[in-house]
């Protein structure tokens, strides 16, 4: 599984490049462990869940209870609450409503590829745990609008709870289920979230995600589920720095690997297997995230690790 680094795809500004990888690499997806994107590893097995709900793929989907699920679990007003078909479509709508917005680098770049205006004076467009670096905003912090994808892996509760902000969320991240497409914007008022309904096409979420949404809040533990990743954080970061790495390891389910080639060191783990995120793209080129993987495959990473380029 060997690549000339003149033909290896290029990071995208998303990370999942784990299909243009496998082709390139004349292997199949089911033999790449992808880290790029930042998944819950303690997720329930959705596909297994979704056998149960295939005859919601027959009719048109209807929101309604799903939206009264998802409200009453965050504790939120359901006329308020949007579901959109994944985290991305939630940063879309609110950004097409708003116009204009400030966004301070580094940070994640669908905000930037989807305002149509970048104005510093505009209310701030702000990751929490901020996506790269992992750190969670101070309580006495502001924005217009908070992207909350990674805050119930990072705190294991919902939402900040910032009324007066905009917070939108990605499922898709929480379930580790990111061909599923689900997430939600939380709007400060139902003036507003009624606003960017009409932006949305009609059925964007599909009548599969609906239908599974309330079956996967039944087993969702984010208590549990936190602490489980904060152990296993600590682990792999521990393990990574006995390799000589320089690793930074924040409040999110991911860990950072510093003062390194980024764009080699992806290109050199790939070879073994494991898809990583260049950073990049977020103005740090010295710099690799890697997502937590699930407990099995740690020795797995750390061994491609090994293999890669020293420190």
């Amino acid at each position: 599984m060997t690549l000339p680094p003149a033909s290896f795809p290029a990071a995208s500004d998303h990370g999942g490049d784990a299909p243009a990888i496998a082709a390139a690499l004349g292997v199949d997806l089911a033999d790449l462990l992808d880290l790029s994107a930042s998944l819950n590893p303690f997720a329930p097995d959705v596909p297994a869940m979704a056998a149960s709900r295939l005859s919601s793929l027959v009719a048109y989907p209807d929101h309604h209870a799903a939206t009264l699920a998802m409200a009453e679990a965050i504790g939120v007003d359901p006329e308020r609450l949007v579901l959109t078909n994944g985290g991305a479509e939630a940063i879309a709508l609110v950004a097409r409503h708003l116009g204009a917005g400030a966004v301070v680098e580094p940070e994640f770049s669908l905000y930037r590829r989807h305002l149509p205006e970048i104005d510093p004076t505009a209310g701030r467009w702000r990751s929490n745990p901020s996506n790269p670096l992992g750190v969670l905003a101070a309580d006495d912090e502001t924005a217009a609008v908070w992207d909350e994808a990674f805050y119930p892996l990072a705190t294991g509760t919902w939402t900040r709870g910032d009324e007066d902000a905009w917070r939108l969320g990605s499922l898709t991240k929480l379930w580790a289920c990111a061909g599923l497409r689900l997430g939600y914007a939380i709007a400060p008022t139902a003036a507003e979230a009624d606003a960017i309904r009409m932006l949305q096409p009609r059925w964007a979420v599909s009548g599969l995600a609906l239908a599974l949404l309330p079956d996967l809040l039944a087993v969702t533990d984010l208590d549990a589920w936190t602490r489980a990743i904060a152990e296993l954080r600590g682990r792999f970061a521990a393990r990574i720095a006995e390799l000589g790495f320089a690793v930074t390891e924040g409040a999110a389910n991911w860990v950072l690997l510093d003062a390194v080639d980024a764009s080699l060191l992806r290109g050199q783990l790939a070879q073994h297997g494991i898809i990583v995120r260049d950073c990049s793209n977020f103005g740090l080129p010295t710099t690799v995230r890697i997502a937590l993987p699930h407990a099995a495959d740690l020795d797995r990473v750390l061994i491609a690790l090994a293999a890669a380029t020293s420190p």
